[in-house]
């Protein structure tokens, strides 16, 4: 993901700059004209409006605390954060922008508001989420999944999971709402991994200059 935001960032017209990358291990300090930083040299970085952060929940706390006292915004894809990690974005959220999510896909985010639209349409209809993807995936359902049925919960429904792992799927999600002698089904298909690194920029930018606050990507579409 990182790799595929530093290759957007260069393309003509995307309207954002990197000025720094994280990553694990440094080999080179500069690629591309992007100077490279480790987890432990955080305080080094640049002065930047918005850190975009898709790493593991043990490198989460360490770029929360960056942006706080940086004052900057946090866009966060980081899956995984237990519930204190959660609070934490809470209490940022108090201090500056912050967006967090566990797909940055921006056709994700309307099928989350259709979802629950639905849901709320439709009481006493049975709700089913089916989702798919690669072999590789261990978790299950995703955390994708997971979040459409709390957005269907949050319309009264009571979702039930169904998971597959197969091939090289890339990502989809299917949510079916089943009424007697009909049924609605809602699907996003993914077809490029472009789509997540491309949503989060979007989040970026809408979320710069904002007031702090804990946004939805829903919102800054």
């Amino acid at each position: 993901m990182g790799q595929t935001l530093l290759r957007l960032c260069r393309e003509e017209g995307s309207g954002c700059q990197a000025v720094a990358a994280v990553a694990r291990t440094v080999v080179n300090r500069v690629v591309d004209g992007v100077p490279y930083f480790t987890a432990s040299e955080l305080a080094r970085v640049p002065a930047f409006d918005v850190a975009i952060d898709f790493s593991l929940p043990d490198g989460f706390d360490a770029v929360l605390a960056l942006c706080r006292a940086r004052g900057a915004a946090l866009v966060s894809g980081t899956t995984g954060l237990n519930a204190a990690q959660q609070a934490a974005l809470d209490a940022a959220a108090s201090a500056i922008p912050v967006v967090w999510a566990s797909n940055f896909s921006l056709g994700v985010a309307v099928l989350h508001a259709l979802v629950e639209r639905a849901a709320a349409m439709l009481p006493g209809w049975a709700c089913d989420i089916v989702e798919a993807h690669h072999v590789h995936k261990r978790d299950a359902p995703s955390g994708t999944a997971l979040t459409l049925g709390a957005a269907a919960q949050a319309g009264g429904a009571d979702p039930r999971y169904a998971s597959i792992r197969a091939g090289d799927i890339i990502g989809e999600h299917l949510v079916q709402f089943t009424g007697t002698g009909e049924r609605i089904e809602l699907v996003h298909r993914a077809s490029n991994r472009d789509i997540f690194a491309r949503g989060a920029l979007h989040a970026a930018q809408r979320l710069h200059g904002r007031p702090p606050g804990r946004y939805r990507l829903g919102e800054l579409l």
